[in-house]
């Protein structure tokens, strides 16, 4: 699937580049992913996802994983769109809510980290109204989460490969 969610009605793909998050604040009556939420919710599977802290005079990168380093699954959305030319395009977004103590240090949002009894509510396979479903857009709590520093190295796409999770001492360059 294509990071970036387009909506069905979307006049054109770049519309996904503003469509990466959905906050979950008010998800429920945003135009863009207004019938995805009540219709088509899916799980990402992630083992980290990345914030950058200001520090100094730049930005340093953080990972931030399950304490357990166990995978997590971000609540998503997905979308299918048809472009003028008829071919079919699978779109997604991750669900943002506000930080936990932990991430609030980095990021004034976080993704929607769903533990595993959540899951068949959000997919779905058991009955949930939208009011139900919103009470599951909560923060994970800090104390189930860890994170580290990492290289800048992940600030590029260029770059993709496992040294990118390492832990590094804070760089110079931003402390």
């Amino acid at each position: 699937m294509r990071w970036g969610l387009v909506p069905y009605w979307a006049k054109d793909l770049k519309v996904g580049f503003a469509n990466i998050n959905a906050k979950a604040e008010g998800i429920e009556n945003k135009p863009a992913f207004r019938d995805a939420f009540q219709r088509r919710r899916c799980l990402v599977p992630v083992d980290n996802f990345y914030e950058w802290k200001k520090v100094g005079s730049g930005k340093q990168p953080y990972a931030i994983a399950l304490a357990d380093r166990s995978l997590m699954a971000l609540a998503g959305l997905w979308e299918n769109w048809r472009s003028p030319a008829g071919e079919w395009v699978r779109s997604f977004a991750i669900v943002t809510t506000t930080p936990n103590e932990l991430c609030a240090e980095l990021h004034n949002r976080m993704p929607v980290v769903l533990g595993r009894k959540a899951w068949t509510a959000w997919l779905g396979e058991e009955q949930a109204d939208p009011r139900q479903l919103k009470t599951l857009l909560a923060p994970c709590p800090s104390e189930a989460m860890t994170c580290w520093p990492v290289s800048a190295r992940v600030s590029s796409v260029k770059n993709n490969d496992p040294s990118l999770i390492e832990p590094v001492a804070v760089e110079a360059s931003v402390a």
